[in-house]
């Protein structure tokens, strides 16, 4: 009997959904996003799946398409946080952080 191969589709990468991110289809979850959930916060993949009304194969599939492209995904991740990191340091302070830092200071 010949081997039946079936695969179903969870992720999706488009350039213009979330800066072209692996994420999960019908979603504006990516990748990243869950495998920083399971990974550094301890949350379980059906805790995730619960919080964000996901079906627990689309968490599955994250994961596993997580660890079959580790490396690039961690890259960009990293890029995506100098990014953030550069442009805090490069905006102005607006009135609200001013006055949040005074009464930080004052404690």
């Amino acid at each position: 009997m010949p081997i039946q191969q079936i695969s179903t589709e969870y992720i999706a990468i488009d350039h213009d959904y979330c800066f072209g991110k692996p994420r999960i289809v019908e979603t504006r979850i990516t990748v990243a996003a869950i495998a920083e959930m399971y990974l550094e916060m301890g949350q379980s993949l059906e805790e995730i799946a619960v919080k964000y009304d996901l079906s627990l194969a689309a968490v599955y599939a994250a994961m596993s398409y997580y660890y079959d492209n580790r490396e690039e995904i961690d890259r960009h991740s990293l890029e995506t946080d100098g990014i953030v990191e550069e442009m805090k340091l490069r905006s102005a302070s607006s009135k609200f952080q001013e006055n949040w830092r005074k009464i930080r200071s004052e404690r």
